[in-house]
């Protein structure tokens, strides 16, 4: 007996048209120990640049007012942890990034959805978009602070723009890209444009979204370093070129391995978020 279009979950027409795969379990069960991933393999590099940069330090290789060895920048590390401002900073740096993102995701899914889906739409948006998308964000940084000033707002506009274009044409491609088999599965299946589009034109471009989701997630949190260091009083990029200008380079470093940390953290919070969004497609894992 064939199963009603209403009873389909999301994924479950594309996995129809799919051919049939053999479990996961099985593929892990069966794969040679060679292939297992080395969990620990991600930490040799780190460990080699420790090493370099403190046999750097140790030996003079460079003066340590331009590169502190490693036992000095954790201990100013750990002094900035004690002061109340740098903890501020950092919090005003995770609330904008916060804002843009939002702000910047849901504008470019919501036109882009629109955009996929008509294409009077995307005729209408097209020009405009493809212009102003051209023009770097902190290009437009001097323009919006004589508007809005150094303030908050200013900053969420400009990183909020460079979230919004990579989410907004992933999420266009990724609706028109639909393989025409999926289609014409949903003919058969009698779905009316509504379930069409929650039952194989979302999840046919799920993966291309969530793409453009995770790299704009890591763009937000680097323009914001850029945006607080030229129009900024306060947040961790002001923080950076304060540093650069009082020549505290132990500071400095201990930002750009904050900056580092978060970013890596964001990442993996948005892989999670991905893999958990794409747990019913399964693709090469090396």
């Amino acid at each position: 007996m064939s199963t009603p279009p209403s009873s389909l979950s999301p994924g479950a027409a594309l996995q129809a048209a799919a051919a049939v795969s053999p479990p996961a379990g099985d593929t892990a069960a069966t794969a040679p120990r060679s292939a297992q991933p080395v969990r620990w393999l991600g930490l040799v590099l780190p460990l080699v640049i420790l090493a370099a940069w403190q046999a750097a330090s140790h030996y003079a290789w460079v003066p340590p007012v331009f590169l502190p060895s490693p036992a000095a920048t954790a201990q100013s590390f750990v002094n900035l942890l004690t002061e109340d401002a740098f903890a501020h900073d950092f919090l005003e740096s995770i609330g904008i990034v916060s804002q843009s993102f939002v702000y910047g995701a849901v504008a470019a899914l919501v036109l882009g959805v629109a955009a996929g889906l008509s294409r009077k739409v995307e005729q209408f948006l097209g020009p405009t978009f493809d212009s102003i998308r051209h023009i770097p964000g902190i290009a437009w940084l001097p323009l919006i602070i004589l508007w809005l000033g150094i303030g908050a707002p200013a900053k969420i506009l400009v990183i909020a723009k460079s979230v919004f274009f990579p989410v907004f044409l992933n999420t266009l491609q990724g609706i028109r890209n639909v393989d025409r088999q999926y289609i014409e599965l949903g003919d058969v299946l009698q779905l009316n444009r509504w379930q069409l589009f929650r039952k194989v034109l979302f999840p046919s471009a799920l993966p291309n979204i969530m793409v453009s989701l995770r790299y704009g997630a890591g763009l937000a949190w680097a323009l914001v370093v850029v945006a607080e260091g030229i129009a900024g009083q306060v947040g961790i990029g002001f923080l950076i070129f304060r540093a650069q200008a009082l020549l505290l380079t132990d500071q400095l470093l201990v930002c750009m391995v904050t900056i580092g940390l978060v970013g890596f953290a964001i990442d993996r919070l948005m892989f999670l978020v991905q893999k958990r969004a794409l747990k019913w497609k399964q693709g090469f894992e090396g």
